[in-house]
């Protein structure tokens, strides 16, 4: 496992070297010669590919921390509520300040999101349109105010493909809050990995009757999805390929 891209990028460097040399020798070698150095740089390319090597060289593609939630790029608010009252908002840092930032920059909801406090509250915080590419990090912070008599409650969704409607979140990843499970007070931290190659969107959804709902916050939402370098799936093929090719004049 790569401890830093810098750790990783000089492992590609070296991988790239040795390759280098292995086609080198292989001019000067026998046929047996030549077919170990191919085995060996389809080994080196297949260990640059190697999950870790994969989840060390990503790209971070959503970095959210809420300074204007009335104005956030590609994102959707959705109140599902009956009726419909308040959409997510800017934290009030007179409740509680934010993990990080300004004492306001969260994204805040509330038992108004049904209108006056009165009926049940389904309020949707939705990501923009995200291309991940595998193995892929994500992570927030989230913290609710501790009253006693209600019980917050919070869904993490996500939907593959472009569609970006509450009804195509059909996979829960996380809730917080309910029966059993107490909502944190203090801002905590949580995070999951996903492996999926294509477009789709991650879903944030306050939920339940509003006389039982408080107040929530949620900051620092950070998506990191894994890139491989293409040029190593060119390596990967000229070592492997070579070496069928090797195996069967051999075989002749």
């Amino acid at each position: 496992m790569f401890s830093s891209y810098d750790e990783l990028n000089h492992g590609l460097v070296s991988a790239r070297r040795e390759f280098d040399a292995i086609l080198l020798a292989s001019h000067e070698s026998s046929s047996m010669n030549t077919l170990k150095s191919y085995a060996a740089a389809g080994a080196l390319a297949l260990a640059a590919l190697a999950p870790g090597a994969a989840s060390a060289a990503g790209v971070e593609i959503l970095n959210e921390g809420f300074d204007n939630v009335a104005s956030l790029p590609g994102w959707t608010l959705v109140n599902n509520s009956v009726p419909p009252g308040t959409n997510w908002f800017q934290g009030n840092a007179g409740i509680f300040g934010a993990q990080s930032g300004a004492p306001d920059a969260y994204a805040a909801a509330n038992y108004l999101g049904a209108a006056n406090g009165q009926g049940v509250v389904d309020n949707w915080l939705i990501t923009p349109l995200l291309t991940l590419s595998g193995l892929t990090s994500f992570s927030f912070y989230t913290a609710h105010e501790a009253t006693p008599g209600f019980s917050d409650f919070l869904e993490v969704r996500w939907a593959g493909g472009s569609g970006g409607g509450p009804t195509a979140f059909n996979t829960l990843l996380a809730t917080f809050g309910g029966v059993g499970s107490p909502y944190p007070t203090d801002w905590t931290a949580w995070s999951s990995n996903l492996n999926f190659q294509g477009e789709g969107r991650f879903a944030f959804r306050y939920v339940g009757s509003a006389d039982s709902l408080n107040y929530v916050g949620l900051d620092t939402v950070r998506i990191v999805t894994a890139v491989p370098e293409p040029s190593l799936y060119a390596m990967l093929a000229l070592g492997l390929g070579a070496l069928t090719s090797m195996r069967r004049r051999q075989a002749d």
